[in-house]
């Protein structure tokens, strides 16, 4: 697509585009002549920008006269007009001064968060790591009741999940540790995705064990060995800023939004179809997006490791978002996480 436009059009394209993520406003061609230093007349630019629209780069609403960028205008700018922005100083002071090795890593995954909506002025979303690739390093069971157990799961990355699990009856500690010794002798060694589809095979020969809690365990071995039943599957920030963009002031696309945040599976389920090496970014532009909600938005993430498991950090925000901040916020924000988690 990149010999597709000549260097003029390439220039006032890229003018339409800064101008427009300045402004909000629809660009016409007096303004791209007289702010840009171009050296074109309006007329000059205005016959650009009809072939622009022909293109299908720009569009204009038609209560106006000036163009505002499609979602092919936008691609064609992050993928050959851009001009990154390093990250300022002052952005990763404030990063570093507010997310902190020592603090829990579900803290430090909701900070993240937060700070990427607050310098963003979009969604800042930070999915937690999907553990099925993670390796099984052990597991220990600990009585809470006289029914209740709390299994205590931990990754070799140094992730651990903790669930409840209901016995039928009261099971003593040494039952307790005995099973977790086996299980533990079992299971090491294998990631969670290989635990869930042959555990029922590895324990076939104890299934009647007294206590029934091999037996619950077979039947609850998709609740244990898999993140989807974790209920902070992604942390989001930032809404508060989001809804200031003017974009938002229309009814339906404030509604979207709204609605986008209280089903939140939507978000976990694009996040995990972006799975890429760690430190690649992906962006996705308005009608790239499958999911219907986000054809009015943009979504830029990328990949933040955690041993040999990994997640998503990004930003989801309108369309207009300034591409040449907010790329280079989310590498260094998943750089970042990376580090932080490093053994």
């Amino acid at each position: 697509m990149a010999e597709s436009l000549n260097e003029r059009e390439r220039t006032i394209l890229r003018s339409i585009i800064y101008s427009f993520i300045q402004s909000a406003t629809p660009i016409g061609s007096r303004y791209i002549s007289k702010q840009n230093g171009l050296d074109l007349s309006p007329a000059t630019v205005r016959n650009v920008m009809s072939d622009l629209e022909l293109l299908g780069y720009i569009d204009h609403p038609h209560t106006s006269a000036g163009r505002i960028p499609t979602d092919k205008g936008y691609r064609f700018y992050v993928d050959s007009l851009i001009e990154l922005e390093a990250l300022s100083a002052s952005d990763q002071s404030t990063i570093q001064s507010q997310i902190h090795s020592s603090a829990d890593p579900d803290e430090i995954l909701r900070e993240t968060s937060r700070i990427l909506g607050t310098i963003s002025h979009q969604l800042g979303i930070v999915s937690t790591p999907r553990v099925n690739a993670g390796v099984f390093e052990k597991l220990e069971l600990v009585s809470i009741s006289s029914s209740r157990i709390m299994v205590i799961l931990s990754i070799r990355s140094g992730l651990v999940k903790t669930m409840m699990m209901e016995a039928h009856s009261e099971i003593p500690k040494s039952k307790l540790e005995e099973v977790s010794r086996v299980l533990n002798e079992r299971l090491s060694g294998l990631s969670l995705r290989q635990i869930r589809k042959t555990f029922r095979n590895r324990v076939r020969d104890m299934q009647n064990e007294e206590t029934g809690l091999i037996r619950l365990f077979v039947e609850s071995v998709d609740k244990v060995f898999d993140e989807t039943h974790n209920k902070d599957k992604v942390h989001i920030g930032g809404t508060q800023s989001l809804l200031t963009q003017p974009e938002f002031s229309n009814a339906e696309n404030f509604r979207g939004i709204i609605e986008l945040l209280e089903n939140q599976d939507i978000i976990v389920h694009v996040l995990e179809k972006k799975e890429l090496g760690e430190g690649n970014i992906s962006i996705s532009i308005g009608s790239e997006n499958q999911e219907a909600k986000l054809r009015e938005l943009s979504v830029v993430t990328s990949q933040y490791a955690v041993g040999d498991v990994s997640g998503t950090v990004g930003i989801i925000g309108a369309k207009r978002m300034d591409y040449s901040r907010m790329i280079p916020l989310v590498d260094y924000m998943a750089k970042m996480i990376s580090l932080l988690f490093r053994p």
